[in-house]
């Protein structure tokens, strides 16, 4: 498979710049593989594809208010530093994007805050992912992650070419969301309400948690033709020991297993084991996803729509089969479909 191969038409009026106003009533396309058939329906329907003990994956990673802005020492030239992964806790080294890029050097100090109450000085240039910077903060830990919440912004994808609105802090949030560490939302989580979990949990589904702090690695761009090439940048997963207990016993019984979105599928695809089963596990995955693959775990999955060469688009393809996926994206696009985080959603069966 060649990175040409994922590429096709988006208008540019199908990138959604708001979310549905209610959350489950966003577009759901239904694509069954075997009947090789294509549904429309909204995002509550998803309810009918599902019985008692059949199981959905739910990636609870917490997005963090990752984007700041800061003025560069002398110039007072406007920098936007988006934060990327904590290094050291103790010496609050961050690996960070910066924007414009070409005008940070070694040794730069930012300022961010009215009163510059948060100085970063720039220490390594190096990096595949931008900078490292050394935040400077004479109070303590906490203080600092409390400081570095105030000053920040919801990371919304660079697409979305408005203001950060109030509603974006909790509509760019899963509602199951708690463990704090992703730079950007799990999508397709983003359909569910809690009128729709309440109801998915009295027909009686049962929902297993892992978390995939959502880095780079999910939406960096691929540079080479071909795939086999491309290098993921590694993010960090955690599999709890119940998660895997519900998972496997799913198998056993042979249950609709839910992956809810590419991150959900990763996570659970890193840590399979020689019986095909899946193991707890806690720690980093680079894995990439694209056709062919050998899916272990989930037999159906929930994902948004993609944007053309996109690793999430190549995964969806390894999982919904490229021409059919092919199909249903062509239309997609006829039926206005948004695409995107806060898009509509796909369900492959």
């Amino acid at each position: 498979m060649k990175l040409s191969h994922f590429n096709f038409e988006l208008p540019d009026e199908l990138l959604a710049e708001y979310p549905a106003e209610n959350r489950d009533e966003s577009r759901l396309m239904v694509l069954n593989r075997k009947e090789q058939t294509i549904e429309h329906k909204m995002f509550k329907d998803i309810i009918d594809y599902f019985d008692e003990d059949d199981v959905m994956i739910l990636n609870d990673t917490k997005v963090f208010p990752a984007r700041l802005f800061g003025n560069k020492e002398k110039t007072g030239a406007r920098i936007e530093v988006f934060l990327l992964r904590e290094l050291n806790a103790e010496q609050r080294l961050w690996d960070v994007l910066v924007d414009p890029a070409r005008k940070i050097r070694i040794g730069n100090k930012l300022y961010f805050g009215e009163d510059e109450s948060l100085v970063a000085e720039v220490i390594d240039n190096t990096t595949s992912r931008g900078r490292t910077l050394r935040f400077l903060y004479d109070g303590s830990y906490e203080e600092f992650r409390k400081k570095l919440t105030e000053l920040g912004q919801t990371p919304l994808p660079k697409y979305i070419n408005r203001e950060v609105e109030p509603e974006d802090e909790e509509r760019y949030q899963t509602i199951y969301a708690k463990n704090e560490g992703a730079v950007a939302a799990p999508t397709a989580g983003l359909h569910f309400s809690k009128h729709l979990l309440k109801r998915l949990e009295i027909k009686g589904i049962n929902f297993a948690e892992v978390t995939l702090h959502v880095g780079l690695g999910t939406f960096n761009s691929v540079e080479v033709e071909d795939l086999s090439k491309h290098k993921m940048d590694s993010e960090e997963i955690i599999i709890p020991a119940s998660t895997a207990t519900t998972i496997n016993k799913a198998l056993v019984e042979k249950r609709r297993i839910c992956a809810v979105g590419t991150t959900a599928m990763r996570t659970i695809e890193s840590s399979v084991s020689s019986k095909g089963n899946l193991n707890e596990f806690a720690g980093w995955t680079n894995k990439f996803i694209f056709p062919p693959f050998e899916f272990s775990i989930a037999n159906c999955m929930i994902t948004n729509f993609h944007t053309p060469k996109s690793t999430l688009l190549m995964m969806t393809a390894a999982f919904g089969g490229h021409d059919f996926i092919k199909r249903a994206y062509e239309e997609a696009v006829k039926e206005k479909y948004k695409f995107y985080s806060y898009g509509d959603a796909m369900l492959i069966i």
